[in-house]
């Protein structure tokens, strides 16, 4: 089965830009959604972000019109571009994949995990 890793994560400054990728190892297959979750110190995990099959997307109210969910078909590849970041971005980025169809937030739903990327904003 499949692997997910997360890279790209970095200390930057706030209104910058960032940009993480989640590689799929292994062989993979039936993967219906895809997702970007992040959790900040002392903070509960929340979604960021999903991406269907069919190219629907969907993101959590703080980051809509700042953060773009993607997918790389080629390299199997998903990416997060996250623009205009703030201090309250901070925190540990994961990305996450499902064999059903996006339906929301619930951990539980998501069969693959990645182990995180730091991701810091300061002001």
């Amino acid at each position: 089965q499949g692997q997910l890793v997360e890279s790209g994560g970095d200390s930057v400054q706030a209104g910058g830009s960032l940009k993480l990728s989640c590689a799929a190892s292994g062989y993979t297959y039936s993967i219906y959604c895809r997702a970007w979750f992040r959790q900040a110190p002392g903070k509960e995990r929340e979604g960021v972000a999903t991406l269907d099959g069919d190219g629907a997307t969907t993101y959590g109210d703080s980051v809509k019109g700042r953060f773009t969910i993607s997918k790389d078909n080629a390299n199997n590849i998903l990416y997060l571009q996250m623009n205009s970041l703030k201090p309250e971005d901070t925190g540990t980025y994961y990305c996450a994949a499902s064999h059903k169809y996006c339906s929301g937030g619930d951990l539980d739903e998501y069969n693959y995990w990645g182990q995180g990327t730091q991701v810091t904003v300061s002001s």
